[in-house]
């Protein structure tokens, strides 16, 4: 590990923070003028050679200042962030995490609008792991001749409602005879391959429920909801608003990226992350070329999700960390009772 003296940190951390704040290459004069760092130009210009030397600053083509590299950000991140959240800040945040009586799924929504208008960044919200998980069973309620709302529970107690409507009247028991046969055939299936194996099923329900057409094409979509993986994210056009992403291509491409949950699953699971510590949290960060995603377990009932902030490398970390911890425990003290009893 890279060990700087406390000038050289200094100096470092003042650079990191100024291209943070204004994305323009930070050179030796900016430090004396606008931070009146008490150290010569020519003093400062060495420091920075070492740190380029290091791999934790780097020079553009365009400019003779340096910015951050990686390394540098990673080094800043573990050793020189600020953990704090202004009090002005956290008065703020109280302020819009208020909710009363409103579903779990909406405060975790407005909760990743709330992140993403404060950062000006984009926020990922990742549901619990469908691959992961089993169908434990369904239970049905009609409601009417033409409605009903079928109740989905998995082997991890996550549970998704979906209301079905009917163009043709269904009957009581055409209802509770496919409701059984789902029950007797995909209990204990992993989600993923629920919706195969209902087309191996569908001669069986024809054979069984007069309705079947109509009751296996509500179920078919309903399950294809509910094995697909739980995304939200929020503040997806923030990102054309920092420079980094001024290139339509690499904005393009951020864009598709958005769309795939296998690949922000994949980035918390990485083995270049870095685990923070400093903030009492649960929070971690890993970059990608120009880009980095903060992130955060968070307790979503009997489950375990993920709520992310994606930006450019060039973010206010520190920022970023403490109103992501902020978000996560708010939405974890709001719904105490739905958190996992811990064996002893």
């Amino acid at each position: 590990m890279t060990t700087l003296t406390d000038r050289q940190k200094r100096i470092f951390k003042t650079i990191v923070e100024e291209f943070i704040k204004t994305a323009e290459p930070v050179g030796s004069k900016t430090l004396v003028e606008t931070y009146e760092i008490p150290y010569s130009s020519a003093t400062i210009r060495n420091e920075m050679s070492y740190l380029e030397d290091q791999g934790l600053l780097e020079k553009t083509h365009t400019s003779s200042g340096r910015v951050p590299s990686t390394a540098g950000y990673r080094y800043y991140v573990e050793n020189l962030m600020d953990v704090q959240l202004p009090d002005e800040q956290k008065c703020e945040l109280q302020n819009v995490f208020t909710h009363n009586n409103v579903p779990l799924e909406d405060v975790i929504q407005r909760s990743c609008d709330i992140l993403s208008q404060m950062t000006n960044l984009t926020t990922i919200v990742l549901g619990p792991d469908a691959e992961q998980q089993r169908l434990s069973h369904i239970r049905i309620f009609p409601l009417d001749s033409r409605s009903a709302v079928a109740v989905f529970i998995t082997d991890k107690g996550h549970t998704e409602n979906k209301t079905f409507k009917f163009n043709d009247e269904i009957t009581v028991d055409d209802i509770e005879n496919c409701t059984n046969i789902l029950n007797d055939r995909l209990t204990g299936t992993p989600l993923a391959e629920v919706v195969d194996k209902m087309t191996e099923i569908k001669p069986i329900l024809a054979h069984s429920v007069k309705q079947h057409e109509a009751l296996f094409n509500a179920f078919m979509q309903a399950f294809i909801k509910f094995a697909s993986d739980n995304m939200y994210y929020s503040g997806e056009s923030n990102m054309l608003y920092q420079p980094e992403f001024a290139d339509v291509e690499k904005l393009k491409g951020l864009m598709k990226m958005l769309e795939d949950s296998k690949l922000w699953r994949s980035l918390t699971a990485s083995n270049d992350r870095l685990e923070l510590k400093q903030g009492g949290g649960d929070e971690d960060v890993v970059w990608m070329d120009d880009m980095a995603v903060v992130s955060s377990k968070v307790q979503l009932g009997e489950q375990e999700g993920r709520l992310m902030v994606v930006g450019p490398s060039r973010m206010e970390y520190n920022k970023v960390v403490n109103m992501l911890n902020f978000a996560k425990t708010f939405i974890e003290k709001q719904y105490p009772d739905d958190k996992p009893k811990r064996k002893k």
